[in-house]
């Protein structure tokens, strides 16, 4: 069987899957994933040894500590995959709301029902954990998923699959072995003879860095949801309490900097920059922080005789664009709130922005006129994320404008049909 052949047969598989997903109640559903959770912890021997060869053949072939780090599955993180498995079950489902309602003049009643997307194909990096929390998404909102991880985490991902598919299969006797599949060759010509399977799949969601995405989304033909990266700004005010900006901005890039909603720009208005940023130089010096500033932040910079020493360097245009995931910062001193908005929308990712201000007005103008998934006013950026907006487990956060936006949970992972009843109406 060609590569061809066996992405069909995979999308064939899921498609027919999912309509079998369809017939399942809330509470099948939900005893389908409290199955997968305690086989997950049953069976972690097996996760473990399955992770081990991946670890074992990642080593050798040179991925860097990190990389080993995230792919490797300890007890804990075993542990918070069954709990994550626990999570989902408790939440609401998604499937079957009734978004809107309404009754014709000649009697046809309409209902807007939202329902499961159909065939998700979702493709990530590294990290094995991701095929337990985004099968159990797609599985709660009815949707039948293929999963492409890396290829160093491939023998962890199958094993991860295959006991949650025997576990539901166990637990509910109808529940669909191809609902959850894993895409079994590393073969990277296997992801666009998948995305090209337009009658099959109705979604592709890549999670992972801008290369990966892009990749992704030049070569599908089925529609991606996606974020290319997030160049995240604070934007402190004339007006702004300095205290707050500080731990606001403090938070947004350091409590944790290789994630996609940390800041990597500050923006500073020019009438309280002089006391602003020798402020913020100092604490960000605890986590020894490297400045890459404008002309004018580099002046303010080195005549407050500031720690910077050697972490201060000129920022270019491309810096301005760039998202480091690491402890590094863009500063640059603005004219103003619209100078800031205008900063904002030629280097933003329009993913997470923040403005620190007393003045509401200015505020609501930085709300109304900032693009981003997520707009925040006296408010760390790094809230862009599902278990911080309530909404439970999150698959991913879209920097799309058409369907979802921002932090995507059970109800981005649905779309919607209108049912018609009738009694035998007919247009005239």
């Amino acid at each position: 069987m060609t590569l061809t052949e066996q992405m069909a047969q995979l999308g064939r598989q899921a498609k027919a899957a999912a309509r079998n997903l369809a017939q399942l109640s809330s509470a099948e559903k939900n005893e389908c994933l409290l199955a997968m959770a305690c086989a997950v912890e049953q069976q972690a021997d097996v996760i473990q040894q399955a992770n081990g060869i991946d670890m074992q053949a990642g080593a050798q072939s040179g991925l860097s500590g990190a990389m080993l780090d995230r792919l490797k599955l300890d007890d804990k993180r075993i542990a918070a995959m069954a709990n994550g498995l626990r999570e989902v079950a408790a939440l609401p489902d998604p499937v079957g709301r009734i978004l809107d309602e309404r009754v014709r003049p000649n009697g046809l009643r309409l209902q807007k029902i939202s329902s499961p997307i159909g065939v998700v194909v979702i493709i990530y990096e590294s990290r094995p954990n991701v095929t337990a929390d985004a099968a159990s998404l797609c599985l709660k909102s009815g949707n039948a998923t293929i999963l492409r991880g890396g290829k160093e985490a491939l023998h962890s991902n199958r094993a991860i699959a295959e006991i949650m598919v025997e576990a539901a299969q166990r637990a509910v006797g109808n529940f669909p072995a191809h609902a959850i599949q894993v895409v079994a060759t590393p073969d990277r010509e296997a992801i666009p003879a998948l995305l090209s399977l337009t009658e099959l799949v109705d979604l592709c969601m890549p999670r992972g860095g801008e290369g990966l995405i892009r990749a992704v989304t030049e070569c599908s033909k089925v529609p991606v949801i996606k974020h290319y990266k997030g160049v995240c700004h604070v934007y402190v005010d004339a007006q702004a309490d300095l205290a707050m900006a500080e731990e606001i901005a403090f938070n947004a890039k350091c409590q944790r900097p290789g994630v996609c909603n940390a800041m990597e720009t500050l923006l500073v208005d020019q009438a309280v920059a002089s006391s602003f940023l020798p402020q913020i130089a100092r604490r960000m010096a605890e986590k020894e922080v490297e400045f890459r500033a404008d002309d004018a932040a580099r002046a303010i910079f080195n005549s407050a005789n500031s720690v910077l020493n050697s972490k201060l360097k000129a920022a270019t245009d491309q810096d301005f664009r760039t998202e480091y995931n690491d402890y590094i910062l863009n500063v640059r001193v603005v004219n103003g709130v619209e100078q800031a908005i205008e900063h904002i929308a030629q280097h933003g990712s329009a993913h997470s922005d923040s403005i620190v201000t007393r003045n509401e007005s200015t505020a609501r103008r930085f709300l109304a006129e900032v693009d981003s998934a997520a707009v925040y006013w006296n408010a760390s950026t790094r809230f862009t994320d599902g278990g911080e907006f309530g909404m439970g487990a999150e698959i991913g956060i879209s920097t799309d404008k058409i369907g979802a936006r921002g932090p995507m949970g059970l109800e981005e992972l649905t779309t919607y049909r209108w049912l018609c009843f009738g009694n035998g109406q007919v247009r005239g």
